[in-house]
């Protein structure tokens, strides 16, 4: 992933399309992001992880890493919750800033596994990263790294919260590396992943309205939950809650993904 460490507050530049700047996310992913992910945008989905967040910020800010175009900043900042976001992608804070609410949100521009907030050391009360974007993050050096960075940022019994699948390596028979995770009339996506060194790539293909296809691949790298609570003992924060969803059902071996605090200890 690129590191860019450049701090704009309001991050009004505009940028060419798919510009080495924003990553994977450039202007053609930013100007279909929310339509593609729509599910994802109904309240079913945002409300409870809205919720959660909001009862750990307290009266203190949150600080969103990959806020993308404002799925859960938005949401969480009408809920009264000063929000700052770190996103890479120029094109999808655009989409941010267009929407009601979105020129409320400071956005600093940059990787969010270094970037740091000007003025944000030990500022939040809590940090999130949510809708498996830690995976984003394609070497085990740079997740730890943005572990370190989300401590930096918080205030002593700050948590960070992480929201990410777990890797389906059981449905993976021996021999075969692509996993589906959707299939419709017009889209469909499979990732491909290599256990050697947990790579792990998302194909997604696209029938657009004239009948041909859009085709994008995005490199991941995916991470166990007992690697993460390594990384956040690295970055001197302890597990306090492990669930399956938003919901807090109880973190089972048969869960699907997971919802992780973390806390930074008091003083």
């Amino acid at each position: 992933m690129d590191i860019n460490t450049d701090h704009d507050e309001g991050a009004d530049e505009h940028s060419d399309e798919n510009t080495v700047e924003d990553g994977f996310f450039g202007e053609s992913v930013a100007a279909d992001y929310d339509e593609g992910s729509a599910e994802m945008f109904r309240s079913a989905a945002v409300d409870p992880v809205a919720g959660l967040l909001a009862g750990l910020a307290g009266d203190g800010p949150a600080l969103e890493f990959g806020v993308g175009t404002g799925r859960i900043a938005l949401p969480l900042a009408a809920r009264g919750v000063p929000v700052h976001g770190v996103e890479l992608s120029r094109a999808m804070v655009r989409r941010l800033r267009e929407k009601p609410g979105g020129d409320a949100v400071g956005v600093t521009i940059g990787d969010f596994a270094t970037a740091r907030v000007p003025d944000g050391a030990g500022r939040f009360s809590v940090a999130y990263l949510v809708y498996n974007t830690i995976n984003n993050l394609t070497t085990q050096d740079a997740q730890a790294e943005c572990f370190r960075n989300a401590a930096a940022h918080l205030r002593p019994g700050g948590t960070f919260v992480v929201e990410v699948g777990v890797p389906e390596l059981r449905l993976l028979p021996p021999g075969q590396t692509a996993v589906p995770f959707h299939i419709g009339t017009r889209r469909w996506g499979f990732d491909t992943l290599d256990p050697a060194d947990q790579s792990m790539t998302s194909h997604h293909f696209l029938r657009q309205e004239d009948g041909s296809i859009r085709y994008r691949a995005i490199p991941f790298r995916y991470v166990w939950p007992a690697e993460l609570d390594l990384m956040a003992r690295l970055a001197g924060m302890v597990l306090r809650d492990r669930w399956e969803d938003w919901s807090r059902t109880p973190f089972t071996g048969e869960s699907r993904g997971h919802v992780s605090v973390w806390e930074k200890p008091g003083d």
